[in-house]
C-alpha cells in the first residue's frame, strides 16, 4: 500500500510540474508557491469538513500539532525557499540534480531519528533508481537554458541553497512521520501540514509587502491562476495526501525514492506531449529507474 501510494504521488507531481511551470512563467515563482498553498488549504478544510465534520483536526492533540506544522514549515516553506534561491544563483540543471539526493537524506536522517534501517538489497534499490533519476534529469535539462553563476562565491552560495533544499524535504518528510505515529488520520496531518506551511509563507508575504501584488496578479492573469488551480488538486492535494500515506505504510527511504521518480514519468509526456527529443542516456535512466523500483518492490 505505502509503495503504491509513492507510485501515484510520483504520477502526482509530475503532472503538478507541468501546471506550476506554466504558471510560473506569467507571475513568478513565489506567487505559484503562496497560490498552491492557499488552494491546498481550502481543498483539505472541505474534505475534512466532510470527512471528520470539522475544518480543523480540533481533537488533535498539541505534540500533533507540532510535529506536522513543523513537517510543514520544513519542508513546504524552507525547502521550496532554498530551492527556489538556487535557480537564481545556478539556474535549473544543478539544483535539479542536487534534489535527487532527498531519498539519500530522507534514508539517512530516518536511520538517525527514526532508528529505521533498510535491508541492503533495499539500499542497493535505491542507489540504483537515484543513478537512474540524475541520468534523466540530467537529460532532460542539458538543453534547456540556465543563468550560469557569475563567481565560485555565487555558485558555492547555490549549492548550499540548494542542498538546504534537499534537506528542507527530506527533513519535513521525517519530521510527519513523528506525527503519523499511532495511526493519527493521514487528512488530517496533512491539514495541519499545510496550515502551517500557508501561514508562515503569507506571514514572510506580509514581511516582504508582496500580499497585494500576489493577489493582483492572481487576478488579473487567469489562466495563469487556473494553472495553479489545477496543479493544487494533483499536486499539494491529492500528492501530497497519497505522500503521507506513504510514508505511514512505507519505510521513509523508500517511500522517499519512489516518490522521487517524477522525473521519469515526465519522459514520455514530453515526448508525445510537448514533442521533445528523448536520447538514449534518458532512456538508460528511465530503465536504471524502473530496476530499481522492482528491486525495492521485491524486498
Amino acid at each position: 500500500m505505502g509503495e503504491i501510494a509513492a507510485l501515484l504521488t510520483s504520477v502526482c507531481w509530475a503532472f503538478s510540474g507541468i501546471f506550476f511551470s506554466s504558471a510560473g512563467k506569467r507571475i513568478g515563482a513565489f506567487s505559484v508557491n503562496r497560490l498552491r498553498l492557499t488552494f491546498a488549504v481550502l481543498f483539505f478544510m472541505i474534505t475534512h469538513l466532510i470527512m471528520y465534520k470539522s475544518i480543523i483536526p480540533i481533537g488533535a492533540t498539541p505534540e500533533k500539532w507540532l510535529w506536522f506544522a513543523l513537517s510543514g514549515i520544513v519542508g513546504l516553506v524552507l525547502g521550496d525557499t532554498f530551492l527556489f534561491q538556487a535557480f537564481v544563483h545556478l539556474g535549473v540543471r544543478i539544483p535539479t540534480l542536487i534534489m535527487a539526493l532527498v531519498p539519500v537524506i530522507s534514508t539517512l536522517f530516518a536511520w538517525i531519528f527514526l532508528g529505521e534501517s533498510l535491508a541492503p538489497i533495499a539500499l542497493l534499490g535505491i542507489v540504483i533508481t537515484m543513478s537512474g533519476i540524475a541520468l534523466v534529469v540530467l537529460e532532460q535539462n542539458r538543453n534547456q537554458a540556465s543563468s550560469e553563476p557569475k563567481d565560485k562565491k555565487d555558485f558555492l552560495l547555490g549549492i548550499l541553497c540548494a542542498l538546504g533544499g534537499a534537506m528542507g524535504q527530506a527533513g519535513g518528510l521525517v519530521i510527519a512521520k513523528f506525527g503519523l505515529q499511532g495511526d493519527f488520520p493521514v487528512l488530517s496531518g496533512t491539514l495541519i501540514r499545510m496550515l502551517a506551511g500557508f501561514a508562515l509563507i503569507w506571514i514572510m508575504a506580509a514581511f516582504q509587502g508582496q500580499i497585494f501584488s500576489t493577489l493582483k496578479q492572481a487576478k488579473e492573469k487567469s489562466k495563469a491562476t487556473a494553472l495553479v488551480f489545477g496543479g493544487s488538486v494533483v499536486g499539494p492535494y491529492i500528492g501530497v495526501w497519497l505522500s503521507l500515506i506513504a510514508l505511514q505504510t512505507a519505510f521513509v527511504g523508500t517511500a522517499s525514492t519512489l516518490m522521487a521518480l517524477a522525473p521519469v514519468i515526465l519522459l514520455p509526456i514530453m515526448k508525445w506531449g510537448y514533442k521533445e527529443k528523448i536520447t538514449r542516456l534518458a532512456v538508460l535512466g528511465t530503465f536504471l529507474s524502473i530496476a530499481g523500483v522492482s528491486i525495492i518492490f521485491l524486498v
